[in-house]
């Protein structure tokens, strides 16, 4: 890299650090609620902030596009007139936002055509955007649906929209309205609500955290077969909780794990596949759970705590069925215990030192909500525990601006959260009443069966989630999906949350399952054997969505399970982890030994049948999947005898 190309990668970085962290700060000053006797900054006039917000992510978008060129060295004089295009123009559409919505406060205002082509404007800025960040589905998906809202009056069928003033339909729901659109209630939700919680995943990572807890899970497992494996998903489970990206997680935490893993004896798929499952899997685990599930308690009209509750027994089954599949996947290889510390120094007393760096503001939070605090003021109150203590870290004493900059690569995180194309997608789906024919249309194919229902809108769920980050394939799909299953009577927060399932488990699933292709770039595998692997190891993430639903009593806090007796719920448990050891044998192929097709097929139908609502027909698979364990624990010591 010659000197010229490193001056213009050092002024870019710290071009979007600045930015970021402009961006971390407005946006925690504007939801920053009044503690004691400090008086409330926000929450600012979404006339103005909300079209700057956006303006500042988007700038903090173009300084990324250019770095990543720049070191690449392909940016040229064209890419650098086409930013400074681009950002005029979306000054021009940002400051006329500011400028409608004066004159909307004082009068009424019909849009013309010159509105519907100023909305044109950042719908398409936004696509190539989202293009450049994410790749193509979720960009494909933003252009389809925003040609639909313009072009609905002319499709055929129940396809058709109501005709009427064009200029009006677009402008209003892709700019000019507070509650639509790119600027609407979907940003205000990521101001108020998502975006405090991943500034804290983000200071979290800067304090120095990570290489402890790290270090610490690699000690603790050193003595256990799959050692290397266990310490991922413990270290990837921690902190997916808190960051809520998954691919993040797999690059922050897979480039120590993925290694390790191999070394142990896996291939370069299962060591890929079990860091993007656990990181995956960090997103339905309380008590931060990422961000789609602030926006789930906002939508469902929730508490967080209840969410909270709800996910518990699912995400505790998640993780307990990947033990599993590492546990079995060691015995078929035959991998023994190692005492060594495969390359990774042990803990030092600071390390342990250090998890107070990451306990003590989930604690904080976690009395905070139950206290009836916003999930926004706990979160904040977080990053104001967590900043002072990060000090206790000698790496932040010497360096005390990596908080500074963590600050601003959570402004960065935000930007790029805020730029995508969900306010356009869940606009136009309302606009145009597509949820609503959806659902007439799945209820007809279904024939009034839910499982038929389910099954469908699981399917809707990965492929429209494939390519999508959590937080907007969550939301694109349950504006698409949740009407159906509610109108099949599945409890409010019990369809959000089968959705939400389903949108974590996009990020795995092949042929898009951009979690595993990140972890395959570590692991030097292939990038769908990987997701394949993933697959298979986090099955359960497809498994358990069906369960709550027929069993709603898994779900803790809801109606269902406040009404359920002790013994059913204690019965649905035992039959929840017989299902998760079965299906996790039968899915790898061993128990002892290796399974024969007809063995490992019988387990997985037994797995099902224990996750139904059928309370006789599981307790003879219950019976079944215990004669089958059983018996291969004898057939292997009758086999043992005889050597």
């Amino acid at each position: 890299m010659t000197s010229s190309i490193e001056r213009r990668v050092k002024a870019l970085h710290w071009a979007g650090l600045a930015v970021g962290l402009v961006i971390a700060l407005a946006g925690l000053a504007n939801v920053m609620p009044t503690y004691g006797v400090l008086p409330r900054v926000g929450p600012f006039e979404l006339d103005w902030f909300r079209p700057l917000f956006y303006w500042l992510c988007f700038l903090s978008f173009l300084i990324w596009d250019a770095l990543r060129l720049t070191r690449d060295g392909k940016l040229t004089v064209f890419h650098l007139i086409g930013y400074a295009i681009a950002l005029a123009l979306m000054s021009w559409v940002s400051w006329d936002y500011y400028q409608v919505s004066m004159v909307l406060k004082d009068s009424f205002m019909f849009f013309s055509a010159r509105e519907a082509w100023m909305a044109a404007i950042p719908a398409v800025l936004s696509i190539i955007a989202c293009w450049r960040l994410w790749g193509a589905p979720i960009a494909i998906l933003g252009a389809v649906v925003f040609a639909y809202l313009a072009t609905g009056p002319y499709w055929p069928g129940v396809f058709q929209t109501i005709v009427g003033d064009m200029n009006e339909f677009i402008a209003q729901n892709i700019w000019y309205d507070a509650s639509q659109g790119i600027l609407g209630n979907i940003m205000g939700i990521v101001l108020s609500t998502v975006l405090p919680f991943i500034i804290l995943g983000a200071v979290l990572e800067g304090c120095g955290a990570g290489g402890s807890m790290i270090r610490i899970s690699f000690h603790l497992m050193r003595r256990f077969r799959g050692g290397p494996a266990y310490a991922a998903i413990s270290a990837s489970a921690l902190f997916g909780t808190v960051s809520g990206s998954a691919v993040a997680n797999v690059v922050g935490t897979g480039v120590v794990t993925i290694p390790m893993i191999r070394r142990r004896g896996f291939s370069g798929n299962f060591a890929g596949a079990v860091e993007a499952a656990a990181s995956t899997g960090g997103q339905i685990l309380p008590p931060i759970m990422g961000a789609a599930a602030l926006v789930m308690a906002d939508i469902v009209g929730v508490s967080y705590l209840a969410v909270i509750l709800a996910v518990l027994i699912p995400a505790i089954a998640y993780y307990v069925s990947l033990f599993l599949a590492v546990f079995f996947e060691a015995e078929k290889l035959g991998i023994t215990a190692r005492e060594e510390d495969e390359a990774v120094e042990p803990p030092a007393g600071q390390d342990w030192i250090n998890l107070a760096l990451v306990f003590g503001p989930i604690a904080l939070i976690v009395w905070l909500l139950v206290s009836g605090l916003s999930p926004a003021g706990a979160s904040i109150a977080a990053i104001f525990l967590l900043i002072p203590m990060s000090f206790i870290n000698p790496e932040i004493r010497r360096a005390p601006w990596k908080l500074l900059e963590s600050l601003a690569e959570g402004g960065k995180t935000v930007a790029q959260l805020a730029i995508a194309m969900v306010g356009i997608v869940v606009s136009t789906l309302n606009a145009t009443g597509i949820p609503t024919k959806f659902a007439v249309l799945l209820a007809n194919a279904a024939s009034s069966s839910l499982m038929a229902a389910l099954l469908i809108a699981a399917a809707g769920c990965i492929v429209l989630g494939m390519g999508m980050p959590t937080l907007p394939a969550y939301i694109a799909i349950v504006a698409v999906m949740g009407p159906t299953l509610t109108g099949f009577g599945v409890e409010l927060l019990t369809a959000h949350m089968f959705v939400f399932f389903f949108g974590v488990a996009s990020v795995i699933t092949p042929p898009v399952a951009i979690a595993a292709y990140a972890a395959a770039s570590i692991s030097k595998g292939k990038p769908i054997g990987t997701a394949v692997e993933a697959t298979r190891i986090g099955a359960m993430i497809f498994l358990v969505p069906f369960a709550f639903v027929y069993n709603p009593a898994l779900l803790l806090g809801t109606e269902a399970a406040a009404s359920a007796s002790l013994g059913f719920v204690a019965f649905s448990l035992l039959t929840l982890a017989a299902s998760l050891y079965l299906a996790s044998s039968a899915l790898i192929g061993f128990d002892k030994q290796r399974l024969p097709v007809w063995e490992r097929l019988l387990r997985l139908a037994c797995a099902a049948t224990l996750l139904s609502p059928y309370v006789l027909a599981g307790a003879a698979a219950l019976a079944l999947g215990i004669a089958l364990a059983v018996w291969r624990r004898t057939a292997k010591l009758q086999t043992a005898e005889a050597l």
